[in-house]
């Protein structure tokens, strides 16, 4: 009686174990077929990357990366012999509007300033970057035209380093800039207002086109390229942590260092005071303007 429960116990076990190893052998299959189906689709989307970057016609600034049509019926390629009608012509597809938020963003910067920095070095490294510090997007519609001014005297070793680390960062942001050096000339008491005052103005005159004004100090560079030089519906303060200061406003109102608004809120408010010598004051005007 005893060797008949003990064969029957075993029976139950060798059949318990036989229905997890079906059971494991299943889930491995559908395990193996789904990263088999993925590989599939990774590989057919690589290969028709590789097939539009290798197409004589291809052109990188599509959206989508397809390949222009040649106007035949099908979408078929003309063969050699076909010559093309008179009335064929290559359409451009129009550019997109830039996303709201960039999809090239990196987040958080390493910010350092022990390498050598030369103005060589800059335009080596940014060769799309126009004559005067002018850039525009190639590949989408940006969605303002920012003119960033800068006041400035006798800061070339900070310039050098801005350039280079904004230069990536506004390109990354899909913004359409233009920069422009306020330089103070002589040794006279420092009037940053006035400085930012004429930049306005001269931008306007280069380009009448900007809509979107980002006043900045030259020794101030983000640390996050989400922080986007951008104009929104009201008047915004960039810079509202420093490491100087803790990564906090040393005090509440503070709008100093880096601020932007739109061309329209500037000329609401009039503009910068003029009567500010020296450093400090004239933003916390404008925050209360």
């Amino acid at each position: 009686m005893t060797r008949l429960l003990l064969g029957v116990t075993l029976e139950r076990i060798c059949k318990a174990v036989l229905l997890l190893c079906l059971l494991h052998f299943v889930i491995i299959m559908i395990l193996y077929f789904d990263v088999y189906a993925q590989h599939l689709d990774f590989f057919s989307r690589f290969n028709a990357r590789n097939a539009s970057r290798t197409h004589p016609f291809s052109n990188s600034s599509r959206p989508n990366g397809t390949v222009p049509s040649y106007g035949l019926a099908g979408g078929e390629a003309p063969s050699p012999s076909a010559k093309p009608s008179a009335n064929q012509s290559a359409t451009e597809k129009p550019l997109q509007p830039c996303q709201e938020m960039p999809p090239g963003l990196v987040g958080r910067l390493l910010i350092e300033f022990s390498s050598p920095m030369s103005m060589e070095r800059v335009q080596r490294e940014n060769p799309d970057v126009r004559q005067g510090g002018k850039y525009t997007p190639p590949d989408c519609l940006p969605r303002q035209k920012v003119a960033i001014l800068i006041p400035f005297r006798h800061r070339e070793h900070h310039l050098k380093y801005w350039l280079h680390y904004l230069h990536p960062i506004l390109r990354r942001q899909k913004v359409a800039y233009g920069i422009y050096i306020i330089n103070q000339f002589g040794e006279d008491t420092f009037n940053r207002a006035k400085l930012l005052n004429v930049g306005f103005l001269e931008a306007l005159k280069d380009d009448e086109e900007y809509d979107c004004f980002i006043f900045s100090d030259v020794d101030l560079i983000p640390m996050d390229d989400r922080n986007l030089y951008r104009c929104y519906e009201q008047p915004r303060h960039f810079a509202v942590g420093m490491d100087k200061f803790g990564f906090r406003l040393p005090y509440a109102g503070y709008f100093g260092g880096v601020s932007g608004l739109s061309k329209s809120q500037f000329l609401k408010i009039n503009g910068f005071p003029n009567e500010y010598w020296g450093w400090g004051g004239e933003d916390d005007d404008i925050f209360n303007r």
